[in-house]
């Protein structure tokens, strides 16, 4: 993927991928970037030739700062302050994205929720795509955050990669989904992968809270936005996003049955 003109492969296939916030930052480290992660990422990521969407977390930047404004993705703030500090945080992580993609040919160029998204009264979330839409038929690959959001009736609130993957992915007619994060899917009681989840109460049991700071529901949280997708999505780690843009079904693979 070296420009413009190369953001089609021969099958016009589509990827949206989200890379973790705790992929692409030192989670418990204030705002600190993983520099060799995101580049190895970026660097799997510039093997892809089709169309492709990527989507980052929050990491130690953004839900650092939604936590000390007690800002949530349902408890805002009405304080233009607090949501430019969560923004602003966000904003500073997607340029080093960015950046590291196009170190690697990938012609990525930014795109900020807060000024385009909003939530009504009861939630529900309203996101443009043509802009993003656009970008890929000009052969860009569109990068979008975690991020503040205007809620009615809530000021800001917290709008998650996760629910954004789940907007965008039917919006871009992606054909897969992958989710980067740290662990190698969803892990059992045991510890173990689980293949294949089709329903969230196959795995309610034993998803727990986040280990870090994280106001966007962890693991529960990617799970249930999944399973709302019309396409299979993966959970997978690092180390396996080669794989994953190579075509193959790494780490769990979550789809409604």
């Amino acid at each position: 993927m070296t420009g413009p003109s190369a953001g089609r492969s021969s099958e016009n296939e589509t990827l949206v991928v989200k890379l973790g916030g705790s992929v692409v930052t030192e989670k418990t480290e204030r705002e600190t970037v993983d520099v060799d992660a995101l580049a190895d990422a970026a660097r799997a990521l510039a093997a892809f030739d089709g169309s492709l969407v990527v989507v980052h977390g929050g990491g130690s930047f953004g839900h650092h700062h939604a936590a000390e404004h007690g800002v949530s993705t349902d408890e805002g703030t009405g304080n233009a302050g607090d949501a430019l500090a969560i923004h602003g945080a966000m904003v500073e992580l997607n340029r080093v994205v960015v950046d590291a993609l196009q170190d690697e040919d990938v012609p990525a160029l930014p795109v900020h929720p807060l000024s385009a998204a909003s939530r009504d009264s009861d939630g529900d979330l309203s996101l443009p795509t043509a802009q993003i839409t656009g970008m890929l038929d000009e052969g860009f690959v569109p990068v979008l955050h975690g991020d503040g959001v205007v809620h009615a009736g809530e000021g800001v609130t917290v709008l998650s990669g996760d629910e954004l993957v789940v907007e965008l992915a039917p919006a871009v007619g992606a054909t897969r989904v992958g989710v980067c994060s740290t662990v190698p899917g969803v892990l059992d009681g045991e510890d173990a992968v689980v293949d294949r989840i089709g329903s969230f109460d196959e795995v309610a049991d034993v998803l727990g809270a986040s280990d870090a700071t994280d106001v966007t529901g962890g693991m529960a949280g990617k799970v249930r936005a999944l399973l709302e997708l019309g396409v299979p999505a993966q959970i997978f780690a690092p180390d396996a996003l080669d794989a994953f843009v190579a075509g193959e079904s790494p780490g769990t693979t979550i789809e409604t049955r």
